[in-house]
């Protein structure tokens, strides 16, 4: 049965400082009005925090601020165009790779990188949406939609995890850079990947509905993402790798992705006229299971559970899942772990004090002060260093934080927050701190410097010219592992363009940040289909609705004409077998067990032998079925006659049927 869970010394590379690009003049108009614009908006956010309270706290700020505008106006351009540089197929050092496929680095050996991985491509992609979304180039909309064309085709890849028939194959972790599968040994799978990329899609389908081209978010961009998103709310209750592909269990950073996919998806289907009921069923309970990974004694999250008990849980994989999931518009909320939170917050301070101790070039640092931050304290991979991209996470998350604070005007120190807050400002104690206090000034302040401080690490880590590998020697500092790797680079910049208070677009949070009533796990069988109406009409510039544009309101959902049926299985199996649900439609496989639906055993104990999925089936329709026993060679054995019968009632609520195997 597949895994489940339970609810209750390298040399550096100077040569690299001489890259240049024959692309690069395709992007400089748009990479030189990001990098006005984010320069722009560090300077008005900078003055509201130069008043320090003695002279040489303010020339020290002062020459803080000055140092790192300089270091974001040098290397702004170069992350974009080194980004760029490793995107398929035009780009410098992406020769040979397939047309908006992202090459982790063009590093092929020690390491090898020259691969496209789902996670870190999702990743880089929304931020090149998010950055479209605020300044429109046409280059850059020609890149976005190479990339759904190359996932519409990733998708369907057979490949060692599975393929798309019923959705299994989109937790493969990486593939070949022409688009063909990698079968070589690996940690899969990998369950990240899928909400991610949805994630990623539906900020250029969102922009697209906005702009009036609402019919091409719902023909050629929706059918990708509906995939991923079906695999997300099938598959989020199974075990994987975790984010760093070392570790089976479950994930904080997935768990976290997945309910936000899960949140937005629901809300783009129904701008599109659309439903996605797997969505709305599965979301609830993913928020309820991204809440037992705090540990509410030590004031962190243990970012992997389930498996990897090897380590102590501190993890810049909870950094990461913080920033992603920011949504400007649910203030500090705790329950989704925004990032001004005082779970997000208290997790910061433990998360980075983990790494002040271990590293030879942070030691001596005050607790005050930012260090370089690694992925988490055991790690042994290239003897375990600092990384550019989680360091930069560290500062991103504090950025995030004062882009609220000043919306909200206050800062609220709870007991779980204070340790924080004291750690920066001794004399604060908890309270809610309006804008006209001074304290507010004083703590909005030291988090902007103590922020900076994390880019200053970054700025005298990089190699000369700009370019950033994937970590730096944890005792010398020298630069280190895969070459301009490309999610150093693209978090670089969207760590600066929250320094700007350049902020995401929300994803709905507001609407699914409330635990329901039934935490228990449901996994919703999902249905896929190759997308392949995937050529984008022309001209589809900011407000200027093409012939393609979809007129007038948007149709809503009337009524439920599906019904969410939750089958429950009792059927005492060994391992790799498997329980499937077969029947008289085809959500059940038309009565063939190859096509019938496999029931998840996250909730399997001895005593309690439960297999359990939810399909959406027709209401007012005689559904047929029975239960099959896969054995670990294929063969198939199906439980006693007589088939079971009930009729789909009519009801917008989910139905239960529980069943023993017989």
């Amino acid at each position: 049965m597949m895994a489940g869970l339970v609810f209750n010394g390298l040399d550096p590379h100077p040569h690299l400082a001489n890259l240049t690009s024959s692309s690069f003049g395709l992007f400089q108009p748009a990479m030189h009005a990001l990098s006005s614009l984010l320069l722009l908006g560090a300077c008005a956010v900078q003055t509201v925090f130069g008043r320090p309270e003695d002279s040489h706290a303010r020339r020290d700020a002062e020459i803080l601020r000055r140092s790192v505008d300089s270091f974001i106006e040098a290397q702004t351009p170069v992350s974009w165009e080194r980004l760029f540089c490793n995107i398929g197929a035009d780009g410098c050092r992406a020769q040979g790779v397939a047309p908006g496929v992202v090459v982790a680095s063009p590093s092929k050996h020690d390491p090898d990188y020259w691969y496209t991985w789902t996670r870190d491509s999702a990743l880089v992609f929304k931020n090149v949406a998010e950055a479209f979304t605020h300044s429109y180039n046409s280059t850059f909309q020609r890149q976005i939609q190479n990339f759904v064309i190359s996932q519409a085709r990733l998708q369907g890849v057979p490949n060692p995890v599975g393929d798309l028939s019923n959705g299994a194959g989109l937790g493969e972790v990486k593939f070949y850079v022409d688009l063909t599968k990698f079968t070589g040994e690996w940690g899969r799978p990998q369950r990240d990947g899928p909400p991610l990329r949805a994630i990623a899609l539906m900020t250029y389908a969102k922009w697209l509905v906005a702009n009036g081209y609402t019919s091409t978010a719902k023909d050629q961009v929706w059918p990708v993402i509906k995939n991923d998103l079906q695999y997300t709310a099938q598959y989020w209750n199974q075990t994987g790798f975790d984010l760093w592909e070392e570790v089976p269990g479950s994930s904080f950073f997935t768990i976290m992705s997945s309910h936000r996919a899960l949140v937005e998806g629901a809300a783009l289907a129904k701008s599109l006229g659309l439903s996605c009921p797997a969505c709305t069923a599965a979301a609830p309970r993913v928020l309820c299971f991204v809440q037992s990974f705090w540990n509410q004694n030590q004031g962190y999250v243990v970012s992997n559970i389930n498996g990897g008990n090897y380590r102590n849980g501190r993890d810049a994989n909870s950094l990461l899942a913080s920033i992603h999931n920011f949504d400007p518009t649910v203030g500090c909320d705790a329950t989704t772990f925004q990032p001004c939170s005082d779970k997000a917050l208290s997790n910061h301070k433990s998360t980075v004090d983990s790494f002040r101790s271990i590293y030879a070039i942070n030691r001596g640092i005050p607790s005050n002060r930012a260090v370089a931050v690694g992925r988490y304290s055991e790690d042994i991979y290239y003897n375990g260093n600092p990384w550019y991209l989680t360091t930069l996470a560290a500062a991103e998350q504090l950025y995030d934080a004062i882009i609220v604070w000043k919306q909200q005007k206050s800062i609220n120190v709870t007991p779980v927050s204070l340790a924080f807050f004291r750690a920066l400002v001794p004399s604060v104690n908890t309270g809610t701190f309006a804008e006209s206090s001074s304290m507010y000034t004083t703590i909005l302040n030291a988090v902007q410097t103590y922020a900076d401080e994390f880019l200053t690490i970054i700025d005298q880590r990089k190699i000369p010219g700009g370019s950033m590998p994937e970590q730096f020697d944890r005792n010398t500092g020298a630069p280190l592992a895969a070459a301009d790797l490309t999610w150093s680079y693209s978090a670089f910049l969207t760590a600066t363009a929250r320094r700007a208070g350049r902020v995401p677009a929300s994803w709905s949070a507001g609407t699914g940040n409330t635990l329901p009533n039934n935490c228990a796990a449901i996994a919703v069988a999902g249905t896929y289909t190759t997308a392949t109406n995937i050529n984008f009409p022309p001209s589809q510039t900011p407000g200027a609705p093409s012939p393609t544009t979809t007129t007038g309101s948007v149709p809503q959902p009337t009524s439920c004409g599906e019904v969410l049926v939750t089958f429950n299985q009792r059927a005492s199996t060994e391992w790799g077998q498997n329980i499937k649900l077969v029947g008289n439609h085809p959500a059940l496989g038309d009565w063939n067990p190859a096509k019938g639906v496999v029931l998840n055993s996250g909730q399997y104990t001895a005593s309690n032998p439960l297999w359990s999925i939810s399909v959406l089936l027709p209401a007012n329709r005689r559904i047929e079925y029975k239960f099959v026993n896969v054995q670990a060679d294929g063969t198939v054995r199906w439980e006693s006659d007589p088939n079971r019968s009930f009729t789909v009632p009519e009801t917008c609520n989910e139905v239960t049927r529980s069943d023993n195997w017989r």
